[in-house]
């Protein structure tokens, strides 16, 4: 049995991040490699990509293939779908939630300096970006909102330490590129870590949160 073969299609076929246990778990019960295997077949599977315009990727939610950054331009030639676009709004909210999580709704319209409109955090929820991960124990228990593994996979992190700093941002000039549409993510990642200095957020290593 080849298990580099095996895995590699493993992570081509799937249409979501996986975890050694997930690819594991695959195997029929009585050929199942150890997960030390398997660690070892992935990163022998990123050295045999690593000059490819796809590569394997670990996100929070595991492993998986994507096209390079610097491609997205000529593959939004063969989708006619176009990505969503967020409101500024939208993107500072998700900013706070990211870097000064847990957070409540009263606390991030203290940052913002106005209301957050109750579609926004909905919009957040949906998609899945954000969850309640607990209720703070003062009148009324509001909800403490933090991020999700699956915001880490769309903005192409594994872990919040992966967040820039705000001295790495102070002298950064962040633009949305609507030429690219299927880099969108990044452009979104850039917006959201722009309008966060713009709030003069904590260095996010400082906060000692975990969205997991």
């Amino acid at each position: 049995m080849n298990i580099k073969r095996i895995v590699e299609a493993i992570l081509f076929a799937a249409n979501k991040p996986m975890t050694i246990k997930q690819i594991q778990d695959v195997f029929p019960e009585l050929e199942q490699p150890n997960t030390l295997d398997i660690q070892e077949a992935i990163e022998a599977i990123s050295q045999d990509y690593l000059d490819r315009p796809i590569g394997l990727q670990k996100l929070a939610s595991g492993y998986r293939f994507q096209v390079r950054e610097g491609l997205g331009y000529w593959l939004s030639r063969i989708f006619d779908e176009k990505p969503p676009r967020y409101s500024r709004a939208l993107l500072e909210t998700l900013a706070i939630i990211a870097y000064r999580q847990p957070v409540t709704r009263g606390e991030i319209e203290d940052i913002r300096g106005v209301s957050v409109s109750s579609s926004i955090i909905q919009t957040l929820l949906e998609r899945e970006w954000v969850r309640v991960i607990a209720h703070k124990e003062v009148p009324g228990r509001p909800a403490l909102y933090g991020t999700t593994k699956q915001f880490l996979d769309y903005f192409n992190i594994s872990s919040l330490a992966e967040l820039p700093t705000l001295q790495e941002l102070v002298d950064t000039n962040f633009s949305l590129d609507s030429q690219q549409p299927l880099v969108q993510e990044n452009s979104e990642r850039q917006q959201i870590i722009s309008a966060e200095a713009q709030q003069s957020p904590p260095d996010p290593a400082e906060s000692g949160q975990n969205p997991n």
